[in-house]
Protein backbone atom coordinates (compact mmCIF):
# COMPACT_ATOMS: atom_id res chain seq x y z
CA UNK A 1 0.00 0.00 0.00
CA UNK A 2 1.12 3.32 -0.52
CA UNK A 3 1.79 6.03 2.57
CA UNK A 4 -0.14 8.77 3.10
CA UNK A 5 2.72 11.40 2.45
CA UNK A 6 4.99 9.58 0.19
CA UNK A 7 5.82 10.87 -3.30
CA UNK A 8 5.53 8.54 -6.05
CA UNK A 9 7.31 8.91 -9.52
CA UNK A 10 8.64 12.16 -7.52
CA UNK A 11 6.37 13.94 -8.77
CA UNK A 12 2.69 12.72 -7.26
CA UNK A 13 2.21 13.51 -2.97
CA UNK A 14 -0.15 10.72 -1.68
CA UNK A 15 -2.75 12.68 0.88
CA UNK A 16 -5.38 9.70 1.89
CA UNK A 17 -7.14 7.21 0.62
CA UNK A 18 -10.26 7.57 -0.88
CA UNK A 19 -11.35 4.23 -2.09
CA UNK A 20 -10.24 0.49 -1.99
CA UNK A 21 -11.34 -2.91 -4.04
CA UNK A 22 -10.44 -6.44 -3.54
CA UNK A 23 -7.35 -5.79 -5.61
CA UNK A 24 -6.58 -1.97 -5.70
CA UNK A 25 -6.86 0.66 -3.83
CA UNK A 26 -7.38 4.59 -5.04
CA UNK A 27 -5.61 7.29 -3.62
CA UNK A 28 -5.23 11.50 -3.83
CA UNK A 29 -3.01 12.86 -4.80
CA UNK A 30 -1.45 16.36 -5.55
CA UNK A 31 1.25 17.22 -8.44
CA UNK A 32 2.51 20.18 -5.91
CA UNK A 33 4.58 21.69 -9.12
CA UNK A 34 0.95 22.33 -11.04
CA UNK A 35 -0.84 22.56 -7.94
CA UNK A 36 -3.38 19.20 -9.57
CA UNK A 37 -5.14 16.91 -7.57
CA UNK A 38 -5.18 13.96 -8.99
CA UNK A 39 -6.28 10.23 -8.45
CA UNK A 40 -3.89 7.48 -8.54
CA UNK A 41 -5.16 4.07 -8.72
CA UNK A 42 -2.64 0.92 -7.45
CA UNK A 43 -3.08 -2.51 -8.37
CA UNK A 44 -0.47 -4.09 -5.72
CA UNK A 45 1.55 -7.09 -7.80
CA UNK A 46 1.54 -9.47 -4.68
CA UNK A 47 -2.33 -9.32 -3.94
CA UNK A 48 -3.34 -10.79 -7.49
CA UNK A 49 -3.48 -14.43 -8.82
CA UNK A 50 -2.84 -13.59 -12.24
CA UNK A 51 -1.04 -10.48 -12.17
CA UNK A 52 -0.36 -10.33 -16.09
CA UNK A 53 -4.55 -11.04 -17.18
CA UNK A 54 -4.87 -8.20 -14.36
CA UNK A 55 -1.94 -6.15 -16.10
CA UNK A 56 -3.25 -6.37 -19.51
CA UNK A 57 -6.78 -5.09 -18.84
CA UNK A 58 -5.53 -2.21 -17.24
CA UNK A 59 -3.52 -1.69 -20.01
CA UNK A 60 -6.66 -1.90 -22.27
CA UNK A 61 -8.27 0.86 -19.70
CA UNK A 62 -5.54 3.22 -20.44
CA UNK A 63 -5.09 2.49 -23.39
CA UNK A 64 -8.53 3.70 -24.26
CA UNK A 65 -8.99 6.06 -22.31
CA UNK A 66 -5.61 8.57 -23.21
CA UNK A 67 -7.39 8.37 -27.10
CA UNK A 68 -10.45 9.99 -25.58
CA UNK A 69 -11.62 13.34 -24.79
CA UNK A 70 -14.62 13.88 -23.60
CA UNK A 71 -16.52 16.41 -20.50
CA UNK A 72 -17.98 13.11 -18.98
CA UNK A 73 -15.00 11.19 -19.12
CA UNK A 74 -11.85 10.88 -16.56
CA UNK A 75 -8.76 11.47 -18.36
CA UNK A 76 -5.26 9.55 -17.99
CA UNK A 77 -2.40 11.54 -17.58
CA UNK A 78 0.25 9.01 -16.15
CA UNK A 79 0.88 5.07 -16.14
CA UNK A 80 3.49 4.13 -13.63
CA UNK A 81 4.92 0.64 -12.90
CA UNK A 82 6.95 -0.79 -10.27
CA UNK A 83 8.36 -3.82 -8.70
CA UNK A 84 5.36 -3.66 -6.26
CA UNK A 85 2.33 -2.22 -8.05
CA UNK A 86 0.84 -0.80 -11.16
CA UNK A 87 0.11 2.91 -10.79
CA UNK A 88 -2.87 4.60 -13.09
CA UNK A 89 -2.82 8.11 -12.54
CA UNK A 90 -6.19 10.27 -13.72
CA UNK A 91 -8.83 12.78 -13.05
CA UNK A 92 -9.62 13.08 -9.47
CA UNK A 93 -13.29 13.11 -9.10
CA UNK A 94 -14.88 14.80 -6.69
CA UNK A 95 -18.38 13.24 -5.71
CA UNK A 96 -20.48 10.37 -4.87
CA UNK A 97 -21.49 7.31 -6.86
CA UNK A 98 -24.92 6.88 -7.94
CA UNK A 99 -24.69 3.48 -6.00
CA UNK A 100 -23.90 5.67 -2.88
CA UNK A 101 -26.82 7.85 -3.49
CA UNK A 102 -29.37 4.94 -3.94
CA UNK A 103 -27.87 3.87 -0.34
CA UNK A 104 -28.84 6.93 0.94
CA UNK A 105 -31.87 8.08 -0.43
CA UNK A 106 -33.46 5.11 -2.17
CA UNK A 107 -34.80 5.46 -5.66
CA UNK A 108 -33.78 7.94 -7.70
CA UNK A 109 -37.07 10.73 -9.10
CA UNK A 110 -37.75 9.99 -12.55
CA UNK A 111 -37.00 13.68 -13.43
CA UNK A 112 -33.30 13.37 -12.74
CA UNK A 113 -33.32 9.22 -13.97
CA UNK A 114 -33.77 10.42 -17.54
CA UNK A 115 -32.03 13.52 -17.15
CA UNK A 116 -28.60 11.76 -16.23
CA UNK A 117 -29.83 8.67 -18.87
CA UNK A 118 -29.56 11.35 -21.61
CA UNK A 119 -25.99 12.47 -20.57
CA UNK A 120 -24.95 8.55 -20.54
CA UNK A 121 -26.77 8.19 -24.05
CA UNK A 122 -24.76 11.01 -25.19
CA UNK A 123 -21.23 9.36 -24.02
CA UNK A 124 -22.32 5.96 -25.50
CA UNK A 125 -22.76 8.14 -29.02
CA UNK A 126 -19.60 9.50 -28.36
CA UNK A 127 -17.89 6.01 -27.67
CA UNK A 128 -20.04 4.32 -29.99
CA UNK A 129 -18.72 6.78 -32.93
CA UNK A 130 -15.05 5.88 -32.59
CA UNK A 131 -13.42 4.10 -35.15
CA UNK A 132 -13.18 1.17 -34.44
CA UNK A 133 -16.27 1.39 -31.98
CA UNK A 134 -15.68 1.39 -28.37
CA UNK A 135 -18.56 -0.92 -26.18
CA UNK A 136 -18.39 0.19 -22.03
CA UNK A 137 -19.86 -3.31 -21.12
CA UNK A 138 -20.15 -2.49 -17.10
CA UNK A 139 -22.99 0.08 -17.21
CA UNK A 140 -24.30 0.39 -13.43
CA UNK A 141 -24.44 3.09 -10.72
CA UNK A 142 -21.03 1.66 -9.34
CA UNK A 143 -19.31 3.29 -12.06
CA UNK A 144 -21.46 6.39 -12.76
CA UNK A 145 -20.02 10.00 -10.30
CA UNK A 146 -21.99 12.86 -9.69
CA UNK A 147 -19.92 15.75 -9.04
CA UNK A 148 -20.80 18.48 -6.85
CA UNK A 149 -21.80 20.73 -9.94
CA UNK A 150 -24.50 18.12 -11.14
CA UNK A 151 -22.60 16.44 -13.92
CA UNK A 152 -21.60 13.06 -14.68
CA UNK A 153 -18.46 11.31 -15.13
CA UNK A 154 -18.48 7.59 -16.87
CA UNK A 155 -15.73 5.56 -14.81
CA UNK A 156 -13.95 2.22 -14.71
CA UNK A 157 -12.67 1.45 -18.38
CA UNK A 158 -11.85 -1.98 -17.42
CA UNK A 159 -13.88 -4.29 -18.93
CA UNK A 160 -14.52 -1.95 -22.10
CA UNK A 161 -13.17 -3.20 -25.52
CA UNK A 162 -13.21 -2.12 -28.91
CA UNK A 163 -15.44 -3.90 -31.25
CA UNK A 164 -13.92 -6.21 -34.23
CA UNK A 165 -15.90 -5.91 -37.17
CA UNK A 166 -15.43 -10.15 -37.54
CA UNK A 167 -15.17 -11.15 -34.82
CA UNK A 168 -17.99 -13.93 -34.54
CA UNK A 169 -17.69 -14.16 -30.49
CA UNK A 170 -15.93 -11.95 -27.44
CA UNK A 171 -12.70 -13.87 -26.05
CA UNK A 172 -13.18 -12.53 -22.71
CA UNK A 173 -16.54 -12.89 -20.71
CA UNK A 174 -16.81 -9.74 -18.42
CA UNK A 175 -19.13 -7.97 -16.82
CA UNK A 176 -21.63 -7.27 -13.96
CA UNK A 177 -24.27 -9.96 -13.28
CA UNK A 178 -27.68 -8.20 -13.45
CA UNK A 179 -26.40 -5.66 -15.70
CA UNK A 180 -24.65 -7.28 -18.19
CA UNK A 181 -26.28 -8.28 -21.58
CA UNK A 182 -26.83 -12.12 -22.59
CA UNK A 183 -24.50 -11.82 -25.07
CA UNK A 184 -21.47 -10.54 -22.42
CA UNK A 185 -21.57 -14.34 -21.18
CA UNK A 186 -21.06 -16.03 -24.49
CA UNK A 187 -22.83 -18.06 -27.10
CA UNK A 188 -24.74 -15.32 -28.42
CA UNK A 189 -22.08 -13.34 -30.64
CA UNK A 190 -19.68 -10.47 -29.98
CA UNK A 191 -20.98 -7.34 -27.76
CA UNK A 192 -21.70 -4.58 -29.31
CA UNK A 193 -23.25 -1.18 -28.61
CA UNK A 194 -26.30 -3.03 -28.45
CA UNK A 195 -25.02 -3.79 -25.43
CA UNK A 196 -24.69 -0.94 -23.83
CA UNK A 197 -28.15 -0.13 -24.22
CA UNK A 198 -29.30 -3.11 -21.87
CA UNK A 199 -26.73 -1.60 -19.17
CA UNK A 200 -28.55 1.46 -19.81
CA UNK A 201 -31.96 -0.03 -19.01
CA UNK A 202 -30.81 -2.18 -15.91
CA UNK A 203 -29.45 0.86 -14.69
CA UNK A 204 -32.42 3.16 -15.26
CA UNK A 205 -34.16 0.51 -13.36
CA UNK A 206 -32.01 0.27 -10.95
CA UNK A 207 -32.58 3.99 -9.72
CA UNK A 208 -35.72 4.52 -10.30
CA UNK A 209 -36.70 1.20 -8.44
CA UNK A 210 -34.03 1.50 -5.67
CA UNK A 211 -34.13 -2.58 -6.16
CA UNK A 212 -30.87 -3.89 -7.76
CA UNK A 213 -30.60 -6.35 -10.43
CA UNK A 214 -27.52 -7.54 -9.39
CA UNK A 215 -29.42 -9.84 -6.99
CA UNK A 216 -30.08 -12.97 -7.42
CA UNK A 217 -33.28 -13.14 -4.78
CA UNK A 218 -34.94 -10.69 -6.56
CA UNK A 219 -37.55 -10.86 -9.99
CA UNK A 220 -37.26 -8.57 -12.01
CA UNK A 221 -40.50 -6.96 -12.39
CA UNK A 222 -42.09 -3.90 -14.53
CA UNK A 223 -41.01 -0.67 -13.00
CA UNK A 224 -44.65 0.26 -11.94
CA UNK A 225 -45.39 -2.44 -10.11
CA UNK A 226 -43.16 -1.23 -7.56
CA UNK A 227 -44.14 2.18 -8.19
CA UNK A 228 -47.07 3.12 -10.13
CA UNK A 229 -46.21 6.55 -10.22
CA UNK A 230 -43.97 6.22 -12.75
CA UNK A 231 -44.48 6.73 -16.31
CA UNK A 232 -45.67 3.66 -17.96
CA UNK A 233 -43.64 5.19 -21.85
CA UNK A 234 -40.45 4.62 -19.39
CA UNK A 235 -41.56 1.04 -18.82
CA UNK A 236 -41.68 0.79 -22.19
CA UNK A 237 -38.24 2.13 -22.83
CA UNK A 238 -36.83 0.38 -19.80
CA UNK A 239 -38.67 -3.31 -20.85
CA UNK A 240 -36.71 -2.05 -24.85
CA UNK A 241 -33.75 -2.31 -23.35
CA UNK A 242 -33.15 -5.00 -21.77
CA UNK A 243 -34.61 -7.83 -24.01
CA UNK A 244 -32.81 -10.77 -24.04
CA UNK A 245 -32.14 -10.88 -28.41
CA UNK A 246 -29.97 -7.75 -29.11
CA UNK A 247 -32.38 -7.02 -32.32
CA UNK A 248 -35.20 -6.63 -30.30
CA UNK A 249 -33.90 -3.90 -28.29
CA UNK A 250 -33.01 -0.04 -29.54
CA UNK A 251 -30.38 -0.75 -31.88
CA UNK A 252 -28.17 2.39 -31.42
CA UNK A 253 -27.92 5.21 -28.47
CA UNK A 254 -29.51 8.10 -30.68
CA UNK A 255 -32.33 5.94 -30.97
CA UNK A 256 -32.33 5.55 -26.72
CA UNK A 257 -32.02 8.80 -26.74
CA UNK A 258 -34.83 9.98 -28.61
CA UNK A 259 -37.24 7.66 -27.02
CA UNK A 260 -36.13 8.90 -23.40
CA UNK A 261 -36.67 12.92 -24.73
CA UNK A 262 -40.60 11.40 -26.06
CA UNK A 263 -41.06 9.12 -23.39
CA UNK A 264 -44.35 10.60 -22.25
CA UNK A 265 -45.60 10.32 -25.94
CA UNK A 266 -45.96 6.42 -24.80
CA UNK A 267 -48.09 7.00 -22.19
CA UNK A 268 -51.53 6.33 -22.75
CA UNK A 269 -52.93 9.59 -20.59
CA UNK A 270 -50.76 11.63 -23.21
CA UNK A 271 -52.31 9.42 -25.80
CA UNK A 272 -56.21 10.25 -24.67
CA UNK A 273 -54.98 14.05 -23.99
CA UNK A 274 -53.99 14.05 -28.11
CA UNK A 275 -56.73 11.98 -29.01
CA UNK A 276 -59.15 14.47 -27.39
CA UNK A 277 -57.45 17.98 -28.80
CA UNK A 278 -57.79 15.98 -32.32
CA UNK A 279 -61.11 15.65 -32.01
CA UNK A 280 -61.30 19.53 -31.13
CA UNK A 281 -59.61 19.89 -33.64
CA UNK A 282 -61.70 18.46 -35.89
CA UNK A 283 -64.86 19.91 -34.61
CA UNK A 284 -63.69 23.31 -35.13
CA UNK A 285 -62.64 22.60 -38.51
CA UNK A 286 -65.81 21.31 -39.56
CA UNK A 287 -67.52 24.16 -37.74
CA UNK A 288 -65.35 26.42 -40.05
CA UNK A 289 -66.35 24.65 -43.36
CA UNK A 290 -69.84 24.84 -42.32
CA UNK A 291 -69.24 28.56 -42.15
CA UNK A 292 -67.57 29.00 -45.00
CA UNK A 293 -70.06 27.35 -47.49
CA UNK A 294 -72.82 29.02 -45.90
CA UNK A 295 -71.84 31.82 -48.28
CA UNK A 296 -71.29 35.43 -48.87
CA UNK A 297 -73.50 36.29 -45.90
CA UNK A 298 -71.51 34.51 -43.38
CA UNK A 299 -67.83 35.10 -45.30
CA UNK A 300 -67.21 37.97 -42.46
CA UNK A 301 -68.20 35.79 -39.86
CA UNK A 302 -65.85 32.67 -40.99
CA UNK A 303 -63.11 34.64 -41.46
CA UNK A 304 -63.58 35.97 -38.16
CA UNK A 305 -63.28 32.79 -36.65
CA UNK A 306 -61.00 31.31 -38.66
CA UNK A 307 -58.43 34.09 -37.01
CA UNK A 308 -59.64 33.40 -33.82
CA UNK A 309 -58.70 29.89 -34.21
CA UNK A 310 -55.73 30.61 -35.38
CA UNK A 311 -54.69 32.65 -32.84
CA UNK A 312 -55.81 30.84 -30.15
CA UNK A 313 -53.80 27.89 -31.40
CA UNK A 314 -50.37 30.09 -31.44
CA UNK A 315 -51.22 31.12 -27.97
CA UNK A 316 -51.77 27.22 -26.71
CA UNK A 317 -48.44 26.26 -28.62
CA UNK A 318 -46.58 29.65 -26.82
CA UNK A 319 -48.14 28.64 -23.29
CA UNK A 320 -47.66 24.66 -23.02
CA UNK A 321 -43.71 23.83 -21.97
CA UNK A 322 -44.93 20.02 -23.33
CA UNK A 323 -42.87 19.81 -26.78
CA UNK A 324 -44.55 17.39 -28.50
CA UNK A 325 -48.22 19.28 -27.45
CA UNK A 326 -46.26 22.79 -28.34
CA UNK A 327 -45.73 21.12 -32.14
CA UNK A 328 -48.80 19.65 -32.79
CA UNK A 329 -50.24 23.08 -32.07
CA UNK A 330 -47.98 24.92 -34.29
CA UNK A 331 -48.79 22.28 -37.02
CA UNK A 332 -52.48 22.38 -36.49
CA UNK A 333 -52.72 26.05 -36.71
CA UNK A 334 -51.33 26.07 -40.29
CA UNK A 335 -54.06 23.54 -41.45
CA UNK A 336 -56.76 26.08 -40.44
CA UNK A 337 -58.40 27.50 -43.78
CA UNK A 338 -56.48 30.84 -44.98
CA UNK A 339 -53.58 30.76 -42.78
CA UNK A 340 -51.09 28.65 -44.06
CA UNK A 341 -49.56 31.60 -45.85
CA UNK A 342 -48.74 33.19 -42.49
CA UNK A 343 -45.49 33.29 -41.06
CA UNK A 344 -46.04 32.63 -36.77
CA UNK A 345 -46.58 28.98 -36.79
CA UNK A 346 -43.54 28.24 -39.33
CA UNK A 347 -41.01 30.53 -36.77
CA UNK A 348 -42.02 28.99 -34.01
CA UNK A 349 -41.95 25.43 -35.08
CA UNK A 350 -38.33 26.36 -36.14
CA UNK A 351 -38.21 28.15 -32.65
CA UNK A 352 -39.17 24.77 -30.95
CA UNK A 353 -37.01 22.80 -32.51
CA UNK A 354 -33.86 24.21 -31.58
CA UNK A 355 -35.32 25.16 -27.80
CA UNK A 356 -36.39 21.23 -27.21
CA UNK A 357 -32.44 20.31 -27.16
CA UNK A 358 -30.51 22.20 -29.66
CA UNK A 359 -31.01 20.01 -32.33
CA UNK A 360 -32.87 19.39 -35.83
CA UNK A 361 -33.71 15.81 -36.44
CA UNK A 362 -34.05 14.04 -39.52
CA UNK A 363 -37.87 13.38 -38.76
CA UNK A 364 -38.43 16.65 -37.70
CA UNK A 365 -36.61 17.97 -41.12
CA UNK A 366 -38.90 15.48 -43.01
CA UNK A 367 -41.95 17.22 -41.01
CA UNK A 368 -41.45 20.60 -41.56
CA UNK A 369 -40.29 20.38 -45.01
CA UNK A 370 -42.82 18.95 -46.50
CA UNK A 371 -45.35 21.21 -44.43
CA UNK A 372 -43.53 24.35 -46.66
CA UNK A 373 -43.15 22.86 -49.84
CA UNK A 374 -47.18 21.70 -49.50
CA UNK A 375 -48.24 25.55 -48.67
CA UNK A 376 -45.22 26.93 -50.73
CA UNK A 377 -47.37 28.48 -53.68
CA UNK A 378 -49.69 30.12 -50.93
CA UNK A 379 -46.58 31.39 -49.20
CA UNK A 380 -45.19 32.95 -52.05
CA UNK A 381 -48.46 35.87 -52.08
CA UNK A 382 -47.04 36.66 -49.29
CA UNK A 383 -43.03 36.79 -50.28
CA UNK A 384 -41.68 38.33 -47.51
CA UNK A 385 -43.05 35.82 -45.42
CA UNK A 386 -41.70 32.84 -47.12
CA UNK A 387 -38.23 35.11 -47.53
CA UNK A 388 -38.00 34.88 -43.48
CA UNK A 389 -39.04 30.93 -42.80
CA UNK A 390 -36.21 30.48 -45.98
CA UNK A 391 -33.82 32.56 -44.32
CA UNK A 392 -34.58 30.67 -40.44
CA UNK A 393 -35.04 27.06 -42.17
CA UNK A 394 -31.52 27.48 -43.66
CA UNK A 395 -29.87 28.41 -40.39
CA UNK A 396 -31.44 25.68 -38.83
CA UNK A 397 -30.09 23.09 -40.99
CA UNK A 398 -26.93 25.05 -40.62
CA UNK A 399 -26.28 25.28 -36.74
CA UNK A 400 -28.54 22.41 -35.50
CA UNK A 401 -29.39 19.41 -38.00
CA UNK A 402 -28.00 16.09 -36.96
CA UNK A 403 -28.06 12.84 -38.41
CA UNK A 404 -30.26 9.94 -37.14
CA UNK A 405 -27.09 8.62 -35.35
CA UNK A 406 -26.80 12.10 -33.82
CA UNK A 407 -23.15 12.97 -35.34
CA UNK A 408 -22.48 16.58 -37.42
CA UNK A 409 -21.79 16.71 -40.58
CA UNK A 410 -20.79 20.30 -41.87
CA UNK A 411 -20.89 19.03 -45.66
CA UNK A 412 -24.36 17.48 -44.59
CA UNK A 413 -25.71 20.75 -42.95
CA UNK A 414 -23.90 22.84 -45.76
CA UNK A 415 -25.88 20.55 -48.52
CA UNK A 416 -29.44 20.49 -47.18
CA UNK A 417 -28.61 24.71 -45.99
CA UNK A 418 -27.61 26.20 -49.67
CA UNK A 419 -30.89 24.77 -50.71
CA UNK A 420 -32.92 27.21 -48.58
CA UNK A 421 -30.45 30.23 -49.49
CA UNK A 422 -30.44 29.60 -52.88
CA UNK A 423 -34.09 29.77 -52.88
CA UNK A 424 -34.17 32.86 -50.82
CA UNK A 425 -31.84 34.27 -53.31
CA UNK A 426 -33.86 33.76 -56.02
CA UNK A 427 -37.20 35.45 -54.37
CA UNK A 428 -35.50 38.20 -52.78
CA UNK A 429 -35.36 41.81 -53.48
CA UNK A 430 -31.76 43.57 -53.64
CA UNK A 431 -32.67 45.84 -50.80
CA UNK A 432 -33.33 42.87 -48.01
CA UNK A 433 -31.14 43.36 -45.21
CA UNK A 434 -29.31 40.14 -44.57
CA UNK A 435 -28.79 39.26 -48.50
CA UNK A 436 -25.00 39.77 -47.91
CA UNK A 437 -25.15 37.14 -44.92
CA UNK A 438 -27.59 35.05 -46.90
CA UNK A 439 -24.88 35.26 -49.81
CA UNK A 440 -22.09 33.98 -47.70
CA UNK A 441 -24.42 31.03 -45.87
CA UNK A 442 -25.18 30.00 -49.41
CA UNK A 443 -21.45 30.51 -51.04
CA UNK A 444 -20.43 28.05 -47.93
CA UNK A 445 -23.22 25.51 -48.26
CA UNK A 446 -22.49 25.16 -52.01
CA UNK A 447 -18.73 24.81 -51.56
CA UNK A 448 -19.15 21.69 -48.83
CA UNK A 449 -21.77 20.28 -51.68
CA UNK A 450 -19.71 20.22 -54.89
CA UNK A 451 -15.87 20.35 -52.94
CA UNK A 452 -15.66 16.83 -53.02
CA UNK A 453 -16.23 16.76 -57.15
CA UNK A 454 -14.39 19.70 -57.35
CA UNK A 455 -11.07 18.01 -56.05
CA UNK A 456 -11.30 14.77 -58.23
CA UNK A 457 -11.80 17.18 -61.31
CA UNK A 458 -8.82 19.68 -60.44
CA UNK A 459 -11.18 22.06 -60.17
CA UNK A 460 -10.89 23.42 -56.56
CA UNK A 461 -8.36 26.30 -57.26
CA UNK A 462 -9.23 29.43 -55.30
CA UNK A 463 -12.52 28.41 -53.79
CA UNK A 464 -10.30 28.21 -50.67
CA UNK A 465 -9.65 31.49 -51.00
CA UNK A 466 -13.69 32.50 -50.94
CA UNK A 467 -14.07 30.04 -48.46
CA UNK A 468 -11.94 32.02 -45.81
CA UNK A 469 -13.03 35.31 -46.67
CA UNK A 470 -16.77 33.78 -45.82
CA UNK A 471 -15.29 32.36 -42.40
CA UNK A 472 -14.14 35.56 -41.74
CA UNK A 473 -17.10 37.04 -42.51
CA UNK A 474 -19.53 34.60 -40.16
CA UNK A 475 -17.02 35.16 -37.40
CA UNK A 476 -17.15 38.67 -37.18
CA UNK A 477 -20.68 39.19 -37.67
CA UNK A 478 -22.32 36.00 -35.76
CA UNK A 479 -19.69 34.75 -33.34
CA UNK A 480 -18.90 38.35 -32.20
CA UNK A 481 -22.38 39.21 -32.31
CA UNK A 482 -23.23 38.76 -27.97
CA UNK A 483 -26.77 38.37 -29.18
CA UNK A 484 -26.87 35.76 -30.82
CA UNK A 485 -27.69 32.75 -29.36
CA UNK A 486 -24.69 30.70 -27.61
CA UNK A 487 -25.26 27.72 -29.60
CA UNK A 488 -25.18 29.40 -33.08
CA UNK A 489 -22.03 30.63 -31.97
CA UNK A 490 -20.09 27.95 -30.52
CA UNK A 491 -21.53 26.02 -33.50
CA UNK A 492 -20.10 28.56 -35.98
CA UNK A 493 -16.63 28.72 -33.56
CA UNK A 494 -16.58 24.57 -34.01
CA UNK A 495 -17.34 25.08 -37.87
CA UNK A 496 -14.56 27.65 -38.63
CA UNK A 497 -11.71 25.51 -36.19
CA UNK A 498 -12.50 22.65 -38.16
CA UNK A 499 -12.64 24.11 -41.45
CA UNK A 500 -8.74 25.63 -40.36
CA UNK A 501 -7.83 21.99 -39.45
CA UNK A 502 -8.91 20.35 -42.49
CA UNK A 503 -7.97 23.16 -45.38
CA UNK A 504 -4.93 24.08 -43.68
CA UNK A 505 -2.44 23.17 -46.66
CA UNK A 506 -5.26 24.49 -49.01
CA UNK A 507 -5.58 27.70 -47.72
CA UNK A 508 -1.74 28.31 -47.88
CA UNK A 509 -2.30 27.29 -51.50
CA UNK A 510 -4.92 29.51 -52.27
CA UNK A 511 -2.79 32.58 -50.89
CA UNK A 512 -3.93 32.49 -47.48
CA UNK A 513 -0.85 33.43 -44.76
CA UNK A 514 0.20 31.71 -41.72
CA UNK A 515 -0.58 34.93 -40.13
CA UNK A 516 -4.08 35.35 -41.27
CA UNK A 517 -5.11 31.95 -40.07
CA UNK A 518 -3.55 32.40 -37.31
CA UNK A 519 -5.55 35.79 -36.77
CA UNK A 520 -8.72 33.26 -37.27
CA UNK A 521 -7.55 30.82 -34.91
CA UNK A 522 -6.98 33.46 -32.15
CA UNK A 523 -10.81 35.40 -32.76
CA UNK A 524 -12.14 31.30 -32.46
CA UNK A 525 -9.94 31.28 -28.94
CA UNK A 526 -10.61 34.59 -27.24
CA UNK A 527 -14.47 34.24 -28.17
CA UNK A 528 -14.93 30.69 -26.85
CA UNK A 529 -13.03 31.86 -23.47
CA UNK A 530 -15.99 34.44 -23.03
CA UNK A 531 -19.20 32.69 -23.98
CA UNK A 532 -20.87 31.50 -20.60
CA UNK A 533 -22.42 28.48 -21.62
CA UNK A 534 -26.08 28.07 -19.72
CA UNK A 535 -26.79 24.13 -20.64
CA UNK A 536 -24.88 21.14 -20.23
CA UNK A 537 -24.44 20.79 -24.23
CA UNK A 538 -23.30 24.36 -24.61
CA UNK A 539 -21.05 23.61 -22.15
CA UNK A 540 -19.88 20.31 -23.69
CA UNK A 541 -19.54 22.30 -26.92
CA UNK A 542 -17.29 24.87 -25.52
CA UNK A 543 -14.91 22.27 -24.01
CA UNK A 544 -14.88 20.17 -26.99
CA UNK A 545 -13.63 23.46 -29.03
CA UNK A 546 -11.23 24.52 -26.66
CA UNK A 547 -9.77 20.99 -25.90
CA UNK A 548 -9.22 20.80 -29.95
CA UNK A 549 -7.93 24.17 -30.90
CA UNK A 550 -4.70 23.12 -30.28
CA UNK A 551 -5.05 20.33 -33.58
CA UNK A 552 -6.22 23.42 -35.78
CA UNK A 553 -2.62 25.31 -34.65
CA UNK A 554 -0.75 22.30 -35.65
CA UNK A 555 -2.53 21.73 -39.00
CA UNK A 556 -1.54 25.43 -39.92
CA UNK A 557 2.22 25.06 -38.44
CA UNK A 558 2.58 21.61 -40.41
CA UNK A 559 0.95 22.89 -43.58
CA UNK A 560 3.60 25.66 -43.90
CA UNK A 561 6.72 23.74 -42.73
CA UNK A 562 5.93 21.23 -45.71
CA UNK A 563 8.50 21.52 -48.38
CA UNK A 564 6.90 22.34 -51.98
CA UNK A 565 4.32 25.03 -50.81
CA UNK A 566 6.98 28.12 -50.43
Amino acid sequence: MLEVGSLVDGRYKILSEIGHGGMSNVYMAIHEKANKTWAVKEVRKNGVVDFEAVKTGLMVETNLLKKLKHPNLPTIVDVIENEESFLIVMDYIEGKSLSELLKEYGAIPQKNVIAWAKTLCGVLLYLHAKSPPIIYRDMKPDNIMLKPDGNLMLIDFGTAREFKKHNCSDTICLGTVGYAAPEQFGGMGQTDARTDIYGMGATMYHLLTGYSPAKVSYEKVPIRQINENLSAGLEKIIEKCMQRNPADRYQTAAELMYALEHYEEMDDSYRKRQKMKLISFICLAVLIVMFSVMGHAFHYSAVRTSDHIYQSMLDEAEKTTDYAEKIQFYYQSIEVPDKAAEAEAYLGIVQAYKENDMAFSVQEANQLIKCIKNNKSKLLENVENYIEICFEVGKLYWYYFVEDDGSINQAVRGKYAAEWFEDLIEYTPTDYKNLNMVRVYARIGIFYRDIAMDVIEANDKGKYKLLYEDIKTLLHQVALDEGESEIVRLELLEFSRNAIWQYASKFKSDGISREELKELLGIISDTVIKIEPSTEKTQQKKEYISAFLEEAEEAVEIAFERKGYE
